[in-house]
């Protein structure tokens, strides 16, 4: 019984480390605030949730991206990470390039928003 408690105590002392890890924070620095694309890139939405701004994602060469198996697939940090359906944007790409917004938390890097470039 004693084990028990110790490991609920430890559960619910690393619980508020792991969900504030969760939290995905903007960055919007002003870098693009001139940009004429500023306004698109901040309505860019996926199915699960907004990709904030093109301050927070970034573009992909094309060798770290691939239509994999019906699936889209990126090269982050060396390591090739699934792109859920949910995450990827039908509409137009206005940028052109290939874009992603990754969420890194404790449990690793997940992908909120993927755009395929205009492949022109």
């Amino acid at each position: 019984m004693d084990r028990l408690k110790l490991s609920l105590r430890r559960a619910l002392l690393v619980a508020p480390f792991v969900l504030w890890g969760g939290n995905a924070l903007g960055r919007d620095d002003g870098r693009y605030a001139d940009s004429p694309l500023k306004p698109w890139f901040d309505s860019l939405r996926s199915h699960l949730g907004p990709c904030c701004s093109d301050a927070d994602g970034f573009a992909v060469a094309d060798p770290d991206w691939e239509s994999h198996n019906g699936h889209y697939r990126v090269r982050l940090d060396g390591e090739w990470i699934e792109v859920p359906d949910e995450a990827v944007i039908t509409e137009p790409n206005r940028a052109g390039r290939t874009m992603v917004w990754p969420v890194k938390t404790a449990f690793g890097v997940s992908i909120r928003c993927f755009m395929p470039g205009s492949m022109i």
